[in-house]
């Protein structure tokens, strides 16, 4: 079956998903400005009278969220975001969705969540600062945090086709954020026209200044990204990165360096990566070895939720419920957290996933 869009998620057996909505989840990438509620939209829409066909749900739903019909395309998923940039027309409308995408991320039981926004994107429509919506960001986010109890921290997104001074900007606020739950950087964008490697400068910034670094590779474009990412930007961790498949020795620096892979299987089907998926090559990088793990990178943009990402690994890819507990752990052991934080979290889903004390992977 060639799954694009819509509910497939949920094809599988009803109890099973029941089971995989409750089990205690983690995500490491997703993008805020990709997980907006629509009724949000329609409300700021409605509010501002926003220049668009009409202000219900289903008269935004076709601009901001991949729809049938749409051809899966890189070009058209991205056009998404175009439409989604115009509606940050207040601190009280970017408070609102940054805490709305911590409580959705709660409601499905995530209780270890990274959250990846761009601060450029935020700021550009009312030219606030840079420092300014990352701050109103911070603030929603640990208030949704204690109201929802959720474990939560942020990573900041530059993107590659802007310009490196506006990267050290970013840097810089971030670097300043980092005991306020700000922990990492990363590089998103159009990498087959723009690589990435004028940002050295701005990763070795990053990494001197204690932040972690994460950066999309080898999704748009081939292996080579991914080993750029690792060799010259620092990257401790890959978005998407399922190309690394196509390089041997690619695949064995990821492998020996214990580079986790932040796989978003139905993204790539929606933006043209990989055809079907059927074909997604996650089960070929989980069964090699690599740490992968399990995301949904935008849950609005791409009409899912990350139980739907467990749902469809099961039934298009073979993945057991023990498998799907074992990308889990691994999202635990790839947090970008302290090394305690880390195996206190891995104690703890471990114990959740195994109450007899049998191995979580175990048949």
């Amino acid at each position: 079956m060639n799954n694009r869009n819509g509910d497939a998620g949920r094809d599988v057996d009803p109890d099973l998903y029941r089971r995989l909505k409750a089990l205690p989840k983690i995500e490491l990438h997703r993008h805020l400005e990709g997980s907006l509620r629509l009724e949000t939209l329609a409300a700021i829409a409605d509010q501002y009278r926003m220049d668009l066909p009409g202000y219900g749900v289903e008269d935004i739903r076709p601009l901001v969220q991949i729809v049938p019909g749409d051809e899966p395309d890189a070009s058209v998923y991205l056009a998404k975001f175009g439409t989604l940039r115009g509606f940050y027309k207040s601190p009280e409308i970017i408070d609102r969705v940054a805490y709305e995408a911590v409580a959705d991320a709660a409601a499905e039981n995530t209780v270890y969540f990274e959250l990846r926004f761009t601060p450029p994107a935020l700021a550009r429509e009312k030219g606030y600062s840079l420092a300014e919506v990352t701050d109103w960001v911070i603030a929603a986010v640990e208030r949704a945090s204690r109201d929802f109890g959720i474990m939560v921290r942020l990573i900041a997104s530059m993107n590659r086709h802007e310009s490196v001074e506006l990267g050290h900007e970013v840097v810089k606020v971030a670097a300043e954020r980092l005991d306020r739950g700000l922990v990492a950087v990363d590089l998103a964008g159009a990498e087959r026209e723009y690589p990435g490697d004028t940002f050295e400068k701005v990763f070795q910034e990053a990494r001197e200044a204690g932040l972690a670094i994460t950066i999309h590779a080898g999704e748009w474009a081939g292996p080579e990204s991914i080993r750029l990412a690792v060799e010259k930007l620092g990257a401790q961790r890959i978005g998407h990165g399922v190309r690394v498949v196509e390089d041997s020795d690619v695949l064995q620096m990821t492998l020996e360096r214990q580079i986790a892979f932040e796989v978003c299987p139905t993204s790539n089907v929606q933006s043209g990566v990989v055809r079907s998926y059927e074909q997604h090559p996650l089960r070929d990088m989980y069964q090699i070895g690599l740490l992968t793990t399990l995301n949904t990178d935008n849950t609005s943009v791409g009409a899912l939720s990350l139980t739907d990402e467990y749902a469809r690994a099961i039934r298009y890819l073979n993945f057991s419920l023990d498998d799907i507990k074992r990308l889990i752990l691994n999202a635990a052991q790839a947090a970008f957290l302290p090394q305690r934080e880390r195996e206190q979290l891995m104690d703890r889903l471990e114990a959740e996933f195994s109450p007899a004390g049998e191995s979580p992977t175990s048949s």
